[in-house]
């Protein structure tokens, strides 16, 4: 069977292309500039030309695009962008024109002039003429789509609180760290993000949307590290979230989740030592513009190994001297596609068994 995972974050969109007839060091991988990195160097191009940004497109990740986009208004060069591709800015398009975008139809934005920069997480074409270029362009049987979705909140809460309602939610009826995972029909509307990933996929095969923040998780158990114990602590550390997990197997007994750019490592390191003894709470997480913090099991717990993964781990480590710098299959930068291929199989029964392949030189998942 062969699945492609495809784990969009801030920096990079990570890529594996595994097929469960061989060994893993031959399936192919990428590690490419973010869909969002990509859009905003172009658009920071059009600001060095004074030239006008016309966007369309999807709701799609922001972070970087939205900072360059941000800057080129500053300029005061124009910015015109299709109503689906402002959602990626702000839910609420009023704010989105307050900031100095026009907003226009599709039409009008295929008749204005300047750089047209279309927003969208997922390009399977991309990918597939990629994989193409090196005779890797096998029939795929399967997509496992990873991206971060802060959810289409009410006007009146919080986006850093609605993404952690979601998560309890989530928890609430499946504590699984799996449970993250949606094939397209059961996946949630509010997650608007995730639906415009999806809706950028061919939809010609079996196709998992995960959150890629538990999928980075999942991903660092395929470490032999993880061990044979059951009880783990696993920190993601990305480019703009830092997740922390408690995890027996794979169901999640705590998990806090916070933004990157506001701790500290020492505070981050902290944070883990409090979790794991209970007294890290929701208000200290969110009160310091967190998401928030949530206990499934009752601490204290006994994790017996640290492991840590994400492309912003190397500030963590020296301050959790015991901990492993996670590297599933010998390559952290696909910690989350091993995860999204986890979370495809939770979803896929028929690819249970091509899946599990993975699991005979590390712990057990599940």
């Amino acid at each position: 069977m062969r699945i492609l995972a495809i784990d969009v974050g801030t920096g990079t969109q990570d890529i594996l292309f595994y097929d469960s007839d061989g060994p893993i060091e031959n399936s192919p991988k990428l590690v490419m500039p973010s869909p969002t990195a990509t859009a905003a160097r172009h658009i920071r191009e059009a600001t060095a030309r004074r030239a006008a940004v016309v966007l369309t497109g999807v709701n799609s990740g922001g972070g970087p695009s939205h900072w360059a986009l941000n800057d080129h208004l500053k300029s005061g060069a124009p910015a015109y962008a299709t109503p689906q591709s402002a959602n990626t800015f702000d839910d609420d398009l009023t704010r989105v024109e307050a900031d100095g975008v026009v907003l226009v139809s599709e039409d009008e934005a295929a008749r204005l002039d300047g750089e047209h920069v279309r927003l969208r997480d997922v390009d399977i074409e991309a990918v597939r003429t990629a994989l193409a270029a090196f005779g890797a362009d096998d029939p795929i049987d399967g997509l496992a789509i990873g991206v971060l979705d802060h959810g289409a909140a009410p006007p009146d809460v919080s986006d850093r609180l609605f993404r952690f309602q979601h998560m309890e939610r989530v928890l609430g009826v499946d504590p699984d760290v799996r449970a993250f995972s949606w094939q397209p029909d059961d996946l949630p509307d509010y997650l608007t993000r995730a639906r415009s990933a999806l809706d950028s996929t061919p939809g010609d095969v079996p196709t998992v949307f995960m959150d890629n923040g538990p999928a980075a998780a999942l991903g660092a158990l395929h470490d032999p590290a993880a061990g044979p114990g059951p009880q783990r602590r696993v920190l993601n550390v990305g480019n703009m979230h830092a997740l922390g997990y408690i995890l027996t197997d794979t169901r999640v007994d705590a998990v806090f989740e916070h933004h990157t750019g506001e701790i500290t490592s020492e505070r981050l390191a902290a944070m883990a030592a409090e979790i794991e003894q209970g007294d890290l709470t929701h208000e200290d997480v969110f009160g310091s513009q967190g998401h928030g913090a949530l206990y499934l099991s009752t601490p204290p717990f006994a994790p017996v190994v640290t492991l840590i993964t994400g492309p912003r781990r190397a500030g963590i480590l020296p301050r959790l001297p015991q901990a492993v710098a996670a590297a599933p299959h010998g390559d952290m930068m696909i910690s989350g596609c091993f995860g999204l291929l986890d979370g495809y199989a939770y979803r896929i029964p028929e690819a249970a068994d091509a899946v599990a392949r993975l699991h005979t030189e590390t712990a057990p998942i599940g």
